[in-house]
């Protein structure tokens, strides 16, 4: 009998079903004390303190009047402008997946100036700005990315949030000339406004949105747990290495091939498909809804790629072997319906096998489970040849 299938595996499938789980946020109380020990800390060290508070003349400059990658749909109602799915998914994808299609995960926000400093202004939705395996750099900070003289993307700053709203320098002094700059939003918090400051009378150029993104439909590890900022989630990485356009529609928990999930995917004019759910599903699931959603996608989109992933392994199956026969089984699943629909006439398709996802030492993951920065970008780095293949590149 297979681990799915086998009641007295019960509880420990809830768990790793739900390997991306559903976070839970520190509450006010909790992050009001989590403050108060940072401020202990940054008197000893002040290189530790949250972002320096904006106090300089700056031009504010929106966000939402250029638009945003990763904010699909966008000519479609939102509930909220930075909700991940449009208004209309309310009541037909699964009550969680609306719930935290409500993040910002993956969305970006790019534009030139000359400006020696940068500030940002962002009001977050949630109350709580960290967890307890993932900081409030990576649940509710927001991120700055900058192209050097040779076109490449290098790391700037991230915000340090210490309260619901953000209003803070994040960095100064920076080396003359224009380039062009992007800003990642909050991975594990939805944001209500988003303002990039420049200096008074600096120019400023908002640009606008990318079109044929990658999209990426998946589970908490998608979603972004638990990078310590929003640019370093494996998605994020490649969009900067392949320089391309990414929608990140990762959901905590509840990534699980939905058909319904699926009507909203096969409705983007997107460049390639990558479906990243095992970790949230069992063999069974694999199995009934694969073959099913690659369908769906391939009815409405003939001629994107599709790419399939195996589940990570857990940093400690090595050690657990109720764990490790679980990854066998769901790769197993996995690579079955790959067969069948090659098999069946389905062309575009390509694998990416899980076994090496973290990397081969046990250090790629923060809780067993999610990757740390370092394992995603190791995933990044199994991805990128074959997304490279899949796109033409």
């Amino acid at each position: 009998m297979g681990l799915a299938s086998a009641w007295g595996m019960r509880p420990f499938l809830i768990a790793l079903g739900l390997s991306g789980f559903l976070f839970t946020f520190s509450t006010v109380a909790q992050g009001n004390a989590a403050a108060a020990k940072a401020s202990e800390t940054s008197k000893l060290d002040p290189a530790m303190a949250a972002s320096k508070a904006t106090d300089a003349a700056v031009d504010w400059h929106d966000a939402a009047a250029f638009g945003l990658e990763g904010r699909e749909w966008a000519n479609e109602e939102r509930a909220r402008f930075y909700d991940r799915l449009p208004a209309a998914a309310e009541g037909k994808v699964p009550g969680p997946v609306w719930s935290l299609s409500r993040d910002s995960a993956g969305m970006m926000f790019r534009f030139k100036t000359d400006s020696s400093e940068i500030h940002v202004h962002y009001k977050l939705t949630k109350p709580g700005l960290g967890m307890p395996h993932m900081p409030a750099t990576g649940v509710s900070g927001v991120d700055l990315y900058a192209r050097n003289a040779e076109g490449k993307w290098g790391w700037v700053s991230v915000s340090r949030p210490q309260a619901q709203e953000v209003r803070v320098e994040l960095i100064k002094g920076l080396a003359p000339g224009s380039r062009e700059y992007a800003v990642y939003l909050p991975l594990y918090n939805g944001v209500e406004f988003l303002k990039v400051g420049v200096r008074k009378g600096a120019s400023f150029e908002g640009l606008k949105p990318r079109a044929k993104p990658v999209v990426f439909y998946g589970t908490s590890i998608t979603h972004g747990a638990c990078a310590s900022r929003p640019g370093m989630v494996h998605t994020a990485i490649l969009g900067r290495r392949l320089d391309v356009p990414v929608a990140n529609l990762g959901f905590s928990g509840n990534g699980r091939m939905d058909v319904s999930v699926g009507e909203f995917l096969a409705r983007l004019d997107a460049s390639a498909y990558v479906i990243d759910c095992l970790p949230n599903m069992g063999p069974a699931d694999v199995t009934a809804r694969c073959e099913a959603l690659v369908k769906q996608l391939r009815v409405a989109r003939p001629t994107v790629p599709i790419v399939l992933v195996e589940d990570r392994r857990f940093t400690n199956s090595w050690i657990t072997p109720a764990k490790s026969k679980f990854h066998d089984d769901n790769h197993a699943a996995l690579k079955g319906a790959f067969e069948r629909l090659k098999a069946g006439g389905v062309t575009g398709l390509h694998y990416i096998g899980g076994d090496h996802l973290y990397g081969d030492d046990t250090e790629g993951a923060t809780d067993a489970s999610h990757a740390s920065d370092l394992g995603f970008m190791r995933q990044a780095d199994i991805f990128e040849p074959v997304l490279r293949k899949a796109l033409g590149r």
